[in-house]
């Protein structure tokens, strides 16, 4: 018979066990999301998906956050984070660093989520934008790939932190 599992019976790593294991050379960045709530998911999204660490950038909020800890139930104490004021300085220095920078948004020359192929020998930096406005203009040229989420209803976006979700599980499905 099947039986839903008890919290205890999921045998997930303590936030200290969680902060020893290798995570997946992922940089997420939320880069201007004007949700609380959206950050909040994000912080769950790269805790659930063992990224490197979270970057938050320009008016996005950031812990210690009310709305931020409804959504991130805890996350914000487990996962690697800082916030700047902007990026492009550091965009530049991942790049120095070999890291791939990858844009989630919608362009002329975009790839399909599903068209990607992760290198497991490659680190990756990921840049969500704002939920109306998408990822700032002035760091599109300085990123590497472009890639939007194939959809087939009639609006044009997923929430954010939907999308967060969507492509930090296709990335890691390919590099763990």
């Amino acid at each position: 018979m099947r039986k839903k599992l008890k919290l205890h019976e999921l045998s997930r790593p303590s936030v200290a066990e969680f902060q020893a294991l290798v995570k997946h050379k992922i940089i997420v960045v939320g880069d201007n999301i004007r949700s609380a709530l959206n950050i909040g998911s994000f912080f769950r999204s790269c805790d659930a998906f063992a990224v490197e660490k979270l970057i938050l950038s320009g008016i996005s909020a950031h812990p210690p956050h009310k709305e931020i800890n409804k959504t991130a139930i805890g996350s914000t104490e487990s996962v690697p984070w800082e916030y700047h004021e902007e990026v492009s300085s550091l965009i530049k220095g991942w790049k120095s660093e070999g890291y791939t920078i990858v844009a989630v948004e919608q362009t002329s020359d975009s790839i399909s989520l599903n068209s990607i192929e992760m290198n497991k020998n490659k680190k990756y930096v990921v840049i969500f934008g704002n939920e109306v406005d998408g990822v700032s203009e002035e760091y599109l040229p300085l990123v590497d790939i472009c890639v939007e989420i194939p959809q087939w209803g009639t609006k044009h976006s997923l929430n954010v932190s939907v999308c967060v979700g969507i492509v930090l599980w296709a990335f890691t499905r390919q590099l763990h």
